[in-house]
């Protein structure tokens, strides 16, 4: 009788983990879709300054990188005088369904501190005290290593990518007319793969906190993650050097971070254990 009473009241308990998970994937839901539907009305200003801004000769990035380019004799490659390809849409709803999922990938991009609370206080209960006040500026350093990830995606990934695609050319006999989803999807999946790179240090954390990683681990690995990023710069990037490094460098720097952060958690963990033997 007692086992059947313990069995429904763990069963309970899973209920009301799920109901409560529940309530946070809704209000989650929520704010992405209430900034979506602010994005779909701010149209020209999504779509002509910022999905289409990197195809532009007149962005940022193409200013800054042909200025330095200039100097270091390296002007054709990254000076972009104008513009190689054009965008279209070859189906009837092709514009339509772009701005409904743009506007859906926006509401995303900048409700993620608020999806990220959300998810805190789904795991937040199961923490410790110590734990729970170790991991207060948890959602700030996450949120802002996700918006420098986007920013570090749209600025520099983005660009470099559509500058050597569009101008890449097999024959001149042959155009580049960019379909605009594709188009779009690779400037979303620049933005948030970037974003989610640079949340590396926070995910080595958690890692290392459950004892799935560990700094020795990573050292041990960092020959083997070098070769990644090198690999993944040089899929991501123009077939040049300076272009792989550009992308190489702050992912191998997050690395080291990660290591750092690991080493940290492990030598917390190691004092704790002291302490509760004493």
């Amino acid at each position: 009788m007692t086992k059947k009473k313990d069995s429904i009241e763990k069963e309970m308990s899973f209920l009301d983990h799920l109901e409560e998970l529940r309530w946070h994937l809704i209000r989650s839901t929520i704010a992405v879709v209430v900034v979506a539907t602010v994005a779909f009305f701010a149209k020209e200003f999504i779509f002509d300054v910022l999905i289409l801004g990197p195809k532009n000769p007149d962005f940022p990035t193409y200013k800054l990188l042909c200025k330095a380019a200039t100097q270091l004799g390296f002007e054709e490659s990254f000076c972009f005088k104008e513009e190689s390809f054009r965008i279209q849409s070859r189906t009837p709803a092709g514009q339509f369904s772009a701005h409904i999922w743009t506007s859906i990938t926006a509401g995303f991009i900048v409700a993620f501190p608020y999806v990220l609370y959300e998810f805190w206080k789904f795991i937040s209960p199961g923490l410790r005290n110590n734990e729970r006040r170790n991991s207060r500026g948890f959602i700030i350093i996450a949120s802002l290593l996700f918006f420098i990830g986007v920013c570090f995606g749209y600025y520099v990934v983005t660009p470099l990518t559509i500058n050597f695609l569009g101008s890449y050319k097999v024959s001149d006999a042959v155009f580049n007319d960019f379909d605009l989803s594709s188009y779009i999807a690779l400037v979303r999946t620049s933005v948030i793969a970037s974003g989610i790179i640079f949340e590396l240090p926070i995910i080595i954390y958690f890692l290392t906190k459950v004892g799935l990683v560990t700094p020795q681990w990573l050292k041990k690995y960092r020959k083997f993650a070098l070769v990644g990023v090198l690999v993944l710069s040089a899929i991501i990037t123009p077939p040049d050097i300076a272009s792989q490094v550009i992308v190489a460098v702050p992912v191998l720097i997050l690395y080291e971070i990660s290591i750092i952060i690991s080493k940290v958690v492990v030598h917390n963990q190691n004092k704790r254990m002291k302490t509760h033997v004493k």
